[in-house]
């Protein structure tokens, strides 16, 4: 962990100080680019070249005699290194472009951070000369400020980036341990509120892959010891029905091979729907239900085949969000094993609760069954929503059923955003309950 830990901040480290480099020597070319770019823009000189037309246009007001006195008079009133000269002495000079002047009124002449600048008075051969002056670049200091204000964005930068590069390097090695097969694995929580969605986007995925993964199993260990008993039941009876020549015999054996693939067929439907149920979330019609209406229906259901069931309605104008088809299913389920497991007493009961007792969005429609049997072990309710679980004898294969309707029940309080639950009920038996948001 510490190794990984220290090639992330390595890692970091680099890329983070690339950056910062890579904006100070950027930083430092703009200048240096600037000024070159100034050394052979003449533009970037317009000040001082309309001074020199100004003073051009200015002598020419005035006799030609004139001319060097009020240019050397323009200087010194300026404080510029004004002067007059003609044409022959600037052809004279050692400039690298001394021809430019004849095309152009202007040129501009550098030399060792110094710039001279001349300037032909229109039809004559007088050239106004301003220089060798200091040439015009960006101060220093002001680069040394720009320098120093990267830096400060970029200590900036250092703690933002920080948290997202080591939740980003902890979100990499929690993938990779993952898809070595450690489906224990999650990323912790999030310092960095950029990759926090990312990692419980991860996490949420993990945690449904773990669960498919580990119901796979269960259901591969569970298929092979439910089938395995009527196969060896059924595989007895045909040995049996070739030696035994006593009819009754025969017919007791024929008897049993039919119990045997009936059972063999429900196991493989319930199988199926418990698969489906898993594996694919079915398309959910969400409509307000009367939930007095909903539960008397399915009481009346039961009623029919000899079922005595007691209603206690807490809040008869309930109404909740749910999918009628299967909130019923669920509810049907509960009362069908009350009537099986219990001793003739079954009471459902409705009612809303508000766990936090605040707000309209907390209220909870609560639907529970409660029968009077012998109740439901507490090492048995901690996995008597898991598929194939039968843990006592009361609930075992010997009063029907494989373990799969509680799980089932389970997963479509899942859909719902609610939950589905066991405990010892007043009557002496278990109360199982559904729960859900009413809104």
């Amino acid at each position: 962990m510490t190794s990984r830990l220290n090639f992330a901040g390595r890692s970091f480290f680099s890329l983070y100080f690339l950056i910062i480099s890579t904006f100070i020597i950027f930083s430092w070319l703009i200048d240096n680019v600037w000024n070159s770019y100034l050394e052979q823009d003449v533009e970037s000189y317009t000040g001082y070249k309309t001074m020199l037309v100004a003073v051009g246009d200015f002598v020419q007001k005035h006799p030609e005699t004139e001319w060097q006195e009020l240019v050397a008079q323009t200087g010194e009133r300026y404080k510029l290194p004004l002067k007059l000269i003609s044409l022959k002495t600037f052809d004279a000079m050692e400039h690298e472009d001394h021809q430019a002047l004849k095309h152009e009124s202007t040129h501009v002449y550098y030399y060792d951070g110094m710039v001279t600048l001349h300037y032909v008075i229109p039809d004559t051969d007088s050239v106004i000369t301003l220089g060798p002056a200091p040439m015009p670049t960006r101060p220093r200091v002001k680069a040394i400020y720009r320098v120093l204000v990267l830096a400060a964005i970029g200590a900036i930068i250092f703690f933002w980036l920080w948290p997202v590069s080591r939740d980003l390097e902890l979100l990499k090695k929690a993938t990779s341990e993952f898809g070595q097969g450690n489906f224990n694995t999650s990323a912790p929580m999030a310092k960095s509120s950029m990759v926090a969605p990312m990692i419980n986007s991860f996490n949420m995925m993990a945690l449904r892959i773990k669960r498919l993964i580990d119901a796979h199993k269960e259901l591969t260990s569970a298929v092979s010891h439910e089938l395995r008993t009527p196969l060896a039941r059924s595989k007895f009876a045909l040995q049996m029905l070739s030696t035994i020549k006593d009819e009754d015999k025969r017919a007791k054996y024929e008897q049993q091979i039919n119990n045997d693939v009936r059972e063999l067929e429900e196991l493989i439907n319930e199988m199926l729907i418990y698969a489906a149920f898993d594996s694919d979330k079915p398309e959910l019609h969400f409509t307000s239900e009367n939930m007095h209406d909903l539960v008397t229906k399915q009481i009346a259901n039961h009623e029919q085949l000899g079922a005595n069931i007691e209603l206690v309605d807490k809040t008869p104008s309930l109404s909740a969000i749910c999918d009628h088809h299967f909130i019923d299913r669920a509810l049907n389920n509960f009362i069908s094993n009350a009537i099986k497991y219990g001793a003739g007493q079954v009471r459902v009961t409705i009612a809303m609760v508000q766990p936090d007792g605040t707000g309209k969005q907390n209220k909870f429609c609560q639907l529970s069954v409660e029968d009077n049997g012998n109740g439901v072990s507490d090492e048995f309710k901690a996995v008597i929503f898991d598929a194939f679980s039968r843990g006592d004898n009361s609930r075992n294969r010997e009063t029907g059923g494989f373990g799969l309707g509680l799980a089932i029940v389970a997963r479509i309080m899942e859909w719902h955003h609610g939950s589905a639950s066991v405990a010892d009920s007043d009557l002496g038996g278990a109360t199982f309950t559904l729960t859900w948001p009413v809104e």
